[in-house]
């Protein structure tokens, strides 16, 4: 079908970067705490596992919100939930900027993990929705690119606001409220899914979007395959367990929990405090922050370039033995002592690097990507909801195992993860590249076997 579309260009881009603005959204809330961290210990004299808590509540939440939304996405739509998860955004920002007493902030930063939750099945999912095959990939892409920054946004607050007196934490937090209002108007100058609108019956409005992305004779094209697609048997949960479904769900929940266990969020989380293990003092090891979210945009944008040319599975296995290679260097350098500044920022950021190429992008590409059109928003639950608990586990016990354990342990762990990551993408992830989402909902259908060999 690619060398038949004559692809409105200028709308898909505002269409994928309206709901890629979730990610910003979602990039920010994970990573303002980062600065924020040293100070809220202070002021509410936090242990390991307390800050640890502090972290991860958000990620809690999390859970809750891509539970919940994957459902009602197919029951209501993407719109009006992105909607109502860019105005929790903002609620929430300043329920933390607030908060009297650490109850009050862990509760505020749970509630906006509910709409970073939300927003990280909903916004990949309707990207992928909108975009013609040829340039899914880097349309999906641009999620991860808003999710990196909102991260260097967050950084760049933190340091300004480092040295603005006692209540510097809160206006750190309370800066949410301004990407939070931009999400919310760009959403409302956006259509509904066309998808969607195929799934409830709607199918003029669903051709008139997709003839007003790809033209005519592709949305012709394009409107006859989504419908064949629906034309099954109302689905369940029960439909997750269908022999195709489940070896797309038993891949999309391996990517979801390595990804994490693999240390992306705690590098991010906990830059500062590794930082200063290294050596570098509290404004240092905030500047350094600035930079590491510079890496992540850089190479980020370096996946624009890779992910429809040489497709997911290459750059994944590229992506995962890079990470690995770096933490070992990092157990390498604890245990004969050189784990200092320069060292350890140059690994960080060679880890950051080889992530943002070729991991995040993927990752937020291709979940999406492999599940049929008619159960897409329920399947799209589980693998979300794994990854946010895999992150919860994670970020909660990193300052425990950094601190307490060691720090040969805490990174040794994470690359024997980024190891097994490479590995079950090579046994067991299929390329997607150029194909259609039905065309990639009948591969499903094929026995394990064949589809190995296609694959591999």
């Amino acid at each position: 079908m690619d060398g038949n579309e004559s692809i409105n260009l200028r709308y898909v881009l505002f269409l994928a970067c309206t709901a890629a603005l979730g990610g910003l959204l979602f990039g920010f809330d994970i990573a303002i705490i980062t600065g924020a961290g040293p100070f809220i210990t202070r002021h509410f004299s936090l242990s390991d596992l307390g800050l640890g808590w502090a972290f991860s509540s958000l990620l809690f939440g999390c859970v809750f919100g891509s539970f919940a939304s994957g459902r009602l996405a197919d029951r209501y739509g993407r719109k009006p939930l992105l909607l109502i998860v860019a105005v929790l955004f903002a609620l929430t920002s300043i329920a933390t900027a607030l908060a009297p007493s650490f109850t009050a902030f862990i509760t505020a930063r749970f509630l906006g993990g509910i709409a970073v939750g939300g927003v990280s099945l909903l916004s990949p999912m309707y990207v992928s929705e909108v975009s013609p095959p040829s340039i899914r990939g880097r349309m999906g892409t641009l999620y991860q690119m808003s999710i990196v920054v909102g991260i260097i946004v967050s950084y760049g607050i933190n340091f300004l606001l480092r040295n603005t007196g006692p209540a510097n934490w809160r206006w750190m937090f309370a800066t949410g409220v301004v990407p939070s209002v931009v999400f919310l108007a760009c959403v409302l100058a956006a259509p509904e899914s066309p998808r969607f609108m195929a799934l409830k019956g709607r199918r003029k409005d669903a051709f008139v979007l997709l003839e007003r992305i790809s033209g005519k004779r592709v949305a012709q094209a394009q409107i006859t395959e989504i419908e064949a697609s629906l034309h099954k048997e109302a689905q369940n949960w029960r439909g997750l367990l269908q022999p195709g479904m489940r070896r797309a769900l038993a891949v999309s929940i391996g990517l979801s929990i390595l990804i994490h266990f693999s240390g992306i969020n705690t590098v991010i989380d906990y830059a500062p405090a590794i930082f200063q293990s290294a050596g570098w003092k509290v404004d240092a090891a905030l500047a350094s922050t600035v930079l590491t979210g510079l890496t992540e945009l850089l190479f980020t944008i370096v996946s624009l370039w890779f992910i429809d040319r040489y497709g997911r599975k290459p750059l994944y296995l590229a992506g995962s033995t890079g990470m690995a290679l770096c933490l070992l260097t990092m157990v390498w350098a604890v245990l004969t002592g050189h784990f200092h500044g320069g060292l350890v920022l140059t690994l960080i950021l060679t880890y950051l690097a080889f992530f943002s190429a070729c991991i995040g992008p993927v990752y937020w590409t291709l979940v999406p990507e492999i599940f049929p059109n008619d159960i897409r928003g329920m399947a799209m639950t589980v693998p979300v909801l794994v990854q946010w608990v895999a992150n919860a586990i994670v970020v909660l016990l990193f300052p425990y195992a950094f601190n307490v354990i060691g720090k040969a342990f805490a990174f040794g762990a994470l690359a024997l993860m980024a190891i097994a990551q490479g590995v079950f993408t090579l046994l067991y992830v299929p390329e997607t590249k150029g194909k259609s989402l039905e065309e990639i909902e009948k591969t499903w259908s094929v026995p394990a076997e064949v589809a190995m060999r296609k694959t591999v």
